[in-house]
């Protein structure tokens, strides 16, 4: 499999898209999350509206797998509780790991090529890992 099919136009545009949202001027919560092998590191802020998460942002020093999963959770954790989304990085990982299982969450589908790049499944997990450890 070549780079453009792993790093596909879907992949492309959502990393592209995650590059604006930036971080949180008045952040609730905060994490960052690293991973050592490759030097990505990946921060998520997160405000609150009573028990809801009302905005994400964050900040990726990192590949394109990384900026486009950021731009997913900024995108797909709004209107959430906490316990709604403490689960989405075990569900991220399992996705990742099987080769036909449907995506967890609207807007993972452009990560299906990454399944056959074991290496690169931490890439996509940080963000949903920084999200969960802000709540956490």
């Amino acid at each position: 499999m070549t780079a453009d099919a792993l790093y596909g136009d879907a992949l492309r545009a959502l990393a592209e898209a995650g590059k604006a949202s930036g971080r949180l001027a008045a952040a609730d919560a905060t994490a960052t999350v690293d991973n050592p092998l490759c030097g990505d590191r990946v921060t998520v802020d997160v405000a609150f509206a009573g028990d809801r998460i009302a905005a994400v942002g964050h900040e990726v020093k990192g590949c394109l797998l990384c900026e486009a999963a950021a731009a997913v959770v900024a995108a797909e954790a709004c209107g959430h509780g906490r316990g709604e989304v403490a689960d989405w990085p075990r569900q991220v990982k399992a996705y990742l790991k099987t080769a036909d299982a449907p995506a967890p969450l609207a807007g993972l589908e452009p990560f299906a090529p990454v399944r056959r790049f074991r290496s690169r499944h931490r890439c996509v997990a940080l963000a949903f890992e920084a999200l969960a450890r802000a709540l956490g």
